[in-house]
């Protein structure tokens, strides 16, 4: 097994509270995405979790902290930066020292070079690596140990796009084979297809922990598309049921708070015509900006606007006297 449990993780830098009684579960068998905006405090909590950082709360590995596990390697692989390294060393030597210090043979060390694709320049010196070729090289380190559980901090920075895709399948699998993945990462397209759970945190504090589908669904921007010529019935009777119906520039409406199929159940019970009836869904992106825009620190200002101003959020604000526009009770 391969179970962290992260208990009211806490750390502050004078007056900024960095961490905030973080709690949340990483179960074997998943890729869980650790997701939050720049400052969020994502690089601390896992440092917290390592036992790199003083602060307060507590992370067990299947019930031992960190600073507790014998050759902690052949237990917990980590990478939190993308190049550390010593200058003058070659990529193997590098990888010899880790290994000589947690008992790992030689052979583990070529086995390692090969399955992050850097054999060819294994006698190459790190410091004239490319950031990519850096993040392979850690990785490589944090499975030195062919350890149960990854703890990775943006290891896709500097990877092409090959290298984004080995580095997506090689998690999955790992994480097939029992093992427990913990990954950060602002490529929320790329954390889509890989993450299966996701821990989300703003300011800090907990946002959202869960499965990937769960979180998407939350978006407002997931809804249903209707056409009918029979909205003056059919509306009121879905805001009765929950919905919220907003009207469109090209004649179609959204529906908000109900299902395709609970949309179309009720248009067959009142007996209202239905040209078109589809589902539109969120992005993880879509779902992420939403759930985190009130926590994030640093905000950018669009052309035109003042300096530190946050863009309008997508789409209209809905008006209450708008006829398009059917409010839920």
């Amino acid at each position: 097994m391969a179970t962290i449990e992260a208990q009211a993780l806490g750390k502050r830098y004078g007056p900024k509270q960095a961490v905030d009684d973080l709690s949340f579960r990483v179960d074997p068998g998943s890729v869980t995405g650790f997701l939050g905006p720049n400052g969020s405090g994502k690089s601390t909590t896992m440092r917290l979790m390592l036992g790199l950082d003083n602060g307060v709360g507590s992370t067990t590995f299947d019930g031992m902290a960190f600073r507790s596990l014998g050759e902690p390697m052949r237990h917990v692989g980590a990478l939190l930066e993308a190049k550390p390294f010593h200058p003058t060393r070659t990529a193997r030597n590098h990888l010899r020292l880790l290994a000589a210090a947690n008992g790992i043979t030689d052979a583990r060390v070529d086995q390692v070079l090969e399955l992050v694709g850097l054999t060819a320049v294994a006698r190459g010196k790190p410091k004239k690596f490319s950031l990519g070729m850096g993040q392979r090289l850690g990785i490589a380190a944090a499975l030195l140990g062919d350890p149960h559980t990854l703890i990775l901090d943006e290891p896709a920075n500097g990877l092409d796009p090959q290298g984004i895709q080995w580095l997506r399948g090689f998690l999955k699998d790992f994480a097939a084979h029992g093992h427990s993945v913990f990954v950060s990462s602002h490529l929320l397209a790329e954390m889509a297809l890989m993450a299966d759970r996701l821990v989300v945190i703003g300011r800090g504090r907990l946002i959202a922990s869960g499965p990937v589908d769960d979180f998407v669904k939350t978006s407002r921007r997931r809804a249903v598309v209707l056409r009918s010529p029979d909205l003056t019935r059919l509306g009121p009777v879905l805001a009765e049921r929950g919905g919220y119906v907003e009207g469109q520039p090209d004649g179609s409406f959204v529906v908000t708070g109900l299902d395709r199929d609970q949309v179309g159940d009720v248009a067959y019970e009142i007996g209202a015509r239905v040209h078109e009836l589809t589902s539109r869904e969120a992005t993880l992106e879509q779902a992420f900006l939403e759930a985190t825009g009130v926590s994030e620190e640093f905000v950018g200002g669009s052309i035109g606007g003042e300096p530190g101003s946050p863009p309008a959020p997508p789409g209209r604000t809905p008006d209450p006297g708008d006829p398009n526009v059917a409010s839920a009770r």
